[in-house]
């Protein structure tokens, strides 16, 4: 998940555009590209490529599914996500946020339950781009993103213990807590030969960045620990003992080194309302997370850049890459922030470096799946304990808990705790709704409302009319505020004759809040009282024309402004004097 301090620092997305499919390449192409800017992208595209390599053998394996299927994830989906996208600079392919989500669904609906709960996942986000919805996903609190990204961040590290250790389980559970009673009890099976090599991964993960940035660490780190479990003879778990496919009759160990197939994702077994509804659920969780990840990585990179990205243009690009990747067997994907941080530092000038990318991977497999298989499964599951911990930010999550109101304290914490324990879709729909209430409740807060009548007080400087007072509100008129700012309205006097509601400050009205306005409108109306409605801004006074508030309320007349209003208030009192209250007589 993107950085937080990439968000602090990134541009607000572009407007979009009127068809978003391929704004970002249009773009790029028609502000003049060449020799120069495909050069750029090539060498781009050739880092970023080495970079993918590894991780998208590591998420596969981490989802539950062999290697290759995280390699044709990059390429395939790389590739659409690239020339239908609305990002320069994204990079797309499978990432860790997805393993919580993708794993549950591989042990109970297989290989071929995933790859159908990707296309459905990618027809939601196509409706979502093309519906405009881009900008909502900008609102999920950051309390919300913070706490699943750092639960996201918990149970994949968790995941690792297994392959890091060398444990052997013979049934992983599906939970969190089950998961870890499990790994407890294999505990006395723990390799000290497979400890050893995920040591000696993570010493290198740590240190190659420190010393150099021009070659990837993952690159360094799993390459230095395959050749050095091939030379030293360790009997360790590698991708070529692990896992096995058949090409042309032929058992071969790690990946096949064979491009892309198109195939059926849902199998044999075919496409049925029963598996469509089934896996409804899982689309939806991979098309929401897939939307913030995407969109938040984008926004990183505008940041990075100084460009704006599309992003609806952007959606749809995902959407497509993940509607058609799983019939070529690749598994749901994302825009990936490290690699997009990889792609921006890297000097990339176009969607094309991402192109690029998607190629490296594809001649990797056709050119090194021999090698592949030496790799160690404990030096991958490092590689992942690494990205783990990066997720989790813990000093930005120190941070917020420290100096936060204890409400988004309890938003993130929630969210946290209900990823790991239960679910990311039970997290962030609690999460969100949680927050939507607490931010009702300040909302209502802060709408304030007071009442303004020339008894002495010098609450205001106006000189009033007698009989006529003003109930000013400021702040939003919304359902969550629209009760309380009306209630004082029921505490004005029988002296009173014209009320003059000042509604100058009061930008946003929903249909809540015009119930509760007509509805004291209509009380005044009954107690025989005069009410000027002053200073609607545009907004709320398009609401009071649709309402004809002024036609059906025939007590009920509208001014520009308050002092406009106490003019008309004057004459009323002027043309009704046996309104005026006792003392004024």
């Amino acid at each position: 998940m993107p950085s937080r301090r990439g968000r602090l620092t990134a541009q607000p997305p572009s407007k979009s555009a009127p068809f978003p499919v391929g704004v970002a390449l249009r773009k790029a192409l028609a502000a003049g590209y060449g020799a120069p800017e495909l050069r750029a992208d090539v060498l781009a595209g050739l880092v970023v490529g080495i970079v993918a390599l590894p991780l998208s053998m590591a998420l596969a394996i981490a989802t539950g599914v062999p290697p290759q299927h995280g390699l044709y994830t990059a390429i395939v989906g790389g590739a659409i996500a690239a020339l239908a996208g609305g990002s320069k600079f994204q990079v797309t392919g499978p990432t860790a946020a997805f393993v919580v989500i993708l794993a549950p669904i591989v042990e109970r609906d297989g290989l071929a339950g995933l790859l159908t709960a990707g296309c459905l996942a990618g027809v939601l986000l196509i409706v979502m781009g093309f519906a405009r919805l881009g900008r909502f996903v900008e609102f999920i609190p950051y309390p919300v993103t913070t706490g699943f990204t750092a639960g996201i961040a918990t149970v994949i590290g968790l995941l690792q213990v297994k392959d890091a250790f060398g444990l052997r389980v013979e049934h992983m559970p599906e939970h969190f807590l089950p998961k870890l009673a499990a790994l407890w009890d294999a505990r006395g099976t723990a390799s000290g030969m497979e400890a050893g090599v995920a040591a000696f991964t993570m010493a290198l993960l740590l240190v190659v960045p420190r010393s150099t940035r021009r070659i990837p660490a993952p690159l360094v780190a799993l390459g230095a620990a395959g050749a050095a479990v091939w030379l030293l003879g360790l009997d360790v778990a590698t991708i070529g003992s692990r896992f096995h496919a058949t090409v042309g009759g032929r058992d071969v160990a790690g990946i096949p080194p064979v491009a892309p197939v198109p195939a059926v994702p849902w199998g044999a077994g075919g496409l049925s309302f029963d598996l469509v509804r089934n896996l409804l659920p899982s689309a939806f969780a991979i098309a929401m997370l897939g939307a913030i990840e995407s969109l938040l990585s984008a926004v990183v990179a505008d940041g990075m850049t100084g460009k704006r990205h599309d992003p609806d243009a952007e959606l749809v690009g995902q959407g497509l890459a993940n509607l058609i990747t799983p019939f070529f067997g690749g598994i749901a994907a994302t825009g990936a922030l490290a690699r997009t941080a990889t792609n921006v530092r890297s000097g990339a000038r176009s969607p094309i470096a991402a192109l690029v990318h998607a190629l490296v991977v594809l001649a990797s497999v056709l050119v090194l799946a021999p090698l592949v298989s030496f790799l160690p499964m404990a030096s991958l599951a490092a590689l992942l304990m690494l990205i783990a911990w990066n997720m989790l930010e813990l000093r930005h999550v120190e941070h917020m808990v420290r100096v936060a109101p204890r409400s988004d304290i309890l938003v993130l914490l929630t969210c946290y705790g209900l990823t790991v324990v239960v679910d990311m879709v039970m997290a962030v729909s609690v999460g969100v709704v949680l927050a939507s209430f607490l931010f009702m409740s300040r909302m209502a807060e802060i709408t304030s409302s007071r009442v303004l009548q020339d008894d002495g007080s010098g609450e205001t400087d106006r000189v009033l009319p007698p009989g006529v007072v003003i109930y000013e509100i400021a702040g939003a008129l919304f359902f969550g505020a629209a009760k309380s700012a009306m209630t004082a309205l029921d505490a004005i006097g029988a002296d009173v004759k014209v009320v003059v509601i000042g509604l100058g400050r009061v930008g946003v009205i929903d249909a809540t809040g015009l119930v509760a306005l007509e509805s004291a409108l209509a009380q005044l109306q009954r107690h025989r009282k005069f009410v000027i409605v002053a200073g609607p801004l545009p907004e709320p006074r398009h609401v009071f024309e649709k309402a004809e508030l002024e036609v059906r309320m025939d007590n009920v007349l509208f001014a520009d402004d308050v002092d406009a209003a106490l003019a008309i208030a004057a004459d009323l009192v002027a043309l009704n004097p046996e309104w005026r209250p006792a003392t004024a007589r």
